[in-house]
């Protein structure tokens, strides 16, 4: 396997590609303030004319994703699009990728960030708060710095006994918060299937976000496109996957991870990142 390089920013390597997939949280943020030199990065590689695209595991819609970069001080014409994992999932209900009860109003119970029903809303469902009448369940965040998971268990253990077909879109396992790393979505999804509910996850790694993000670009070779993310698992992994290069940040979950455990851990999950950047500056 070839070994990882390592750059300073990303005015070394920029030549190279032609264009950018960020990730958000982690990478241009922490969550509550932008990380120092990003929306700069940003801003410089849209001044070579390099097509930067977000690509995020967000269960909401891009709109609210632009808004949150712009208060973080990324302009909006520093970049093509915002590609959410949210808005993919509706566009897969919506072209019977992932088939829908059709004899009823469906009743949605949504597990997420406080008042992110984004999905069921724009599905027309009902929301429901309960396992035990819930025709479909959306896991789109985690609130488990303050809820713990046994109580998630409880909530989704009566439609996994049912068999209620769930949808993911935000697979990360692990989330910042003020009080450190906890259990993300895809850490709830995953509960979920443990408990024997059928569990489909749209986002990071799996093809369809990138698919979605490469369709606006479509005249861009996979091999010119780089892909920035601090997830080994989701981004890194997303990445290869896909067919494009990958750089990752040691900002966000690997910030107090030592250089041997990160190269540990793209050893023990079978990828390689081709660079390896302290943070998404230039």
């Amino acid at each position: 396997m070839t070994r990882t390089t390592e750059a300073e920013g990303l005015r070394a390597i920029a030549d190279d590609y032609d264009a950018f997939f960020l990730d958000q949280f982690g990478v241009v943020h922490d969550g509550t303030s932008a990380y120092d030199g990003a929306a700069d990065a940003v801003a410089a590689l849209s001044g070579l004319g390099k097509k930067v695209i977000f690509v995020t595991n967000s269960g909401r819609p891009a709109a609210f994703n632009e808004a949150r970069l712009a208060r973080l001080g990324v302009r909006r014409e520093t970049y093509l699009a915002c590609i959410t994992s949210g808005d993919v999932a509706i566009r897969l209900c919506e072209d019977g990728v992932f088939p829908l009860p059709e004899d009823r109003r469906i009743r949605c119970l949504t597990i997420s960030s406080l008042d992110d029903y984004n999905l069921s809303d724009r599905l027309g469902c009902v929301r429901t708060e309960s396992g035990a009448d819930a025709d479909l369940l959306v896991i789109a965040g985690s609130q488990a710095d303050t809820i713990p998971m046994a109580d998630y268990e409880a909530m989704m253990r009566p439609a996994a006994a049912r068999g209620v077909a769930c949808i993911c879109t935000n697979p990360d396992r692990h989330m910042l918060t003020p009080s450190g790393l906890v259990p993300s979505a895809g850490a709830i999804a995953d509960l979920y299937a443990a408990l024997g509910g059928p569990v489909t996850f749209v986002g990071k790694p799996h093809p369809e976000i990138y698919e979605a993000a490469h369709a606006l670009i479509p005249d861009v070779e996979k091999k010119r496109i780089l892909c920035v993310g601090d997830s080994i698992d989701h981004d890194i992994a997303g990445a290869v996957g896909f067919g494009a290069a990958a750089a990752l940040v040691r900002t966000g979950i690997l910030a107090d991870i030592e250089r041997a455990e990160v190269d540990a851990r793209l050893t023990s999950a079978g990828v390689r990142a081709d660079y390896l950047l302290p943070a998404l500056r230039w």
